[in-house]
């Protein structure tokens, strides 16, 4: 065997049970999916057959049976770029596909640029007020002319250096050798892909009855834009109720919302003011899991850090999702998709001249659903043995993981995709706030508890905080 172990063998590593029986697990397919060398679409496989055999465990728990999983890697590969195949009805109710051009122009200028010492950086310019802070470190216009000019008078690690002062989001263009032997490097190199640590002691809880395997699971969702929003809709998409907390006025990108909030519920509570912060502490003593995408420490001041979560609701389950991971000497800074492929080595794919980006939001995805892998981890140790725990992964640990997987053969076509016919397989209808959505089903197959989700993507700010069962009585 090589010295390389298998994806799916890392990620039961996690698990720590040892593999599944023999013929629990099937994974169909393999890499290429798209124009990428890296195996995304198998590395993506083998992370949502693990979160199959964690709903595995967990009905295992409930019933005493087990069921067969299913992931075809071209689902899953397609999975990592859904927001890309989302459609909306237009006034004829003819499908469309879903197109924010401030988005795209976005796009154009979160690329490497070279910069004056021969290397390459890449800014990002993700959302308005982060946009607006690259700017003015740059002294440029948002446009792939001016962000050029401006980079190129920089050597690549002060612009790394003014970047990371200024609290917005770029890096320098790594190789993953040199990422490896980076002090941060090391300290990822050390940690699993997902970290589940217990931070206190609670009675043991069962699983609550219910005929999904997550039925009775509550979980608060407080992140935006990919790693996030996939977790907590990976739990919905299993039976958890889900309520998705943001604030109003919050920027965020309206397609991404959309796409990632299916089987949810959303409400908006402002944590810097004393009564929604109240009313988030009252939620949180209801919940079982407390996901968020804030930078490390943020949450700490506001009373929402992992052990102050855990004095509250003994037996929680918290889950910080970052781009740099917890401890090292990035673990302050904010970041991205593209941010997390540029330093782990990933962007390094295209030639000396000219570094790319994958095809896909391969770190995100990944991420996402590495996140929910955890918690379910997390829910089955409480069941069995009680404790609070605290799940970590990183947008950067996840690069680290595709990186390991090694590279299939070149790609000779430009602009390998899904076909339509696969697609429309994959696509379900929903009645939305937002009108009529064509959008990705689930891609995991489960024998007995198919997932699925029970509501369609919600309007933000469209429900009240408060669980359903509490908003029924008050019905009365």
């Amino acid at each position: 065997m090589s010295s390389v172990k298998s994806a799916f063998q890392e990620v039961m590593d996690a698990r720590g049970m040892g593999m599944p029986a023999d013929g629990e697990v099937s994974i169909t397919g393999a890499d290429p999916v798209f124009s990428t060398q890296f195996k995304i679409g198998e590395t993506c496989a083998a992370v949502l057959a693990g979160v199959g055999t964690a709903v595995n465990d967990i009905w295992e728990l409930k019933t005493g049976r087990r069921q067969t999983v299913g992931i075809d890697v071209r689902r899953a590969a397609g999975a990592l770029r859904s927001t890309k195949y989302l459609q909306k009805a237009d006034a004829n109710g003819d499908f469309q596909p879903v197109i924010n051009e401030n988005h795209e122009r976005m796009i154009q200028i979160t690329q490497p640029w070279p910069t004056k010492d021969g290397r390459w950086f890449l800014p990002h310019f993700g959302l308005p007020n982060l946009q607006a802070r690259v700017l003015k470190v740059l002294d440029c216009e948002p446009n792939p002319d001016s962000v050029s000019k401006a980079v190129a008078k920089w050597d690549a690690l002060d612009l790394e250096a003014a970047i990371d002062e200024a609290r917005a989001c770029g890096g320098m263009v790594r190789s993953n050798p040199e990422w490896l032997d980076s002090e941060h490097g090391k300290v990822l190199q050390a940690k699993p892909i997902v970290e589940v640590i217990k931070i206190g002691d609670s009675e043991p809880e069962p699983m609550p009855e219910g005929d999904r395997p997550l039925s009775g699971i509550r979980a608060l969702d407080l992140t935006r834009i990919l790693a996030g929003p996939i977790c907590a809709r990976t739990l919905a998409e299993n039976g958890a109720e889900v309520l998705m907390i943001t604030a109003d006025g919050l920027p965020q990108i309206m397609e991404h919302v959309m796409d990632t909030s299916h089987g949810k519920r959303s409400c908006y509570l402002d944590l810097k003011d004393s009564t929604d912060n109240a009313r988030l502490k009252e939620l949180v003593r209801n919940t079982d899991v407390f996901s968020q995408g804030y930078r490390p420490g943020m949450l700490t001041s506001l009373g929402f850090a992992p052990e102050q979560l855990a004095e509250i609701r003994p037996g929680i389950i918290a889950c910080s999702i970052s781009c740099f991971g917890a401890d090292g000497p990035f673990s302050h800074r904010g970041g991205w998709e593209q941010v997390a492929q540029t330093v782990t080595g990933i962007c390094q794919e295209g030639s000396p001249e000219r570094p790319k980006l994958l095809p896909a939001a391969a770190c995100d995805y990944t991420t996402g659903y590495l996140g929910a892998y955890g918690i379910l981890l997390a829910l089955a140790r409480r069941a069995r043995e009680g404790g609070s725990y605290h799940v970590r992964v990183s947008l950067c640990q996840s690069g680290m993981f595709i990186y390991r997987q090694g590279k299939t053969q070149p790609v000779a076509k430009p602009d390998l995709d899904l076909s339509e016919a696969e697609l429309d397989v994959l696509r379900v209808q929903s009645e939305t706030g937002h009108g009529a959505l064509r959008h990705l089903g689930p891609v995991l197959d489960l024998s007995e508890t198919k997932p699925h989700w029970v509501r369609p993507t919600p309007i933000l700010g469209g429900d009240s905080p408060e669980w359903p069962a509490a908003v029924a009585e008050a019905a009365e």
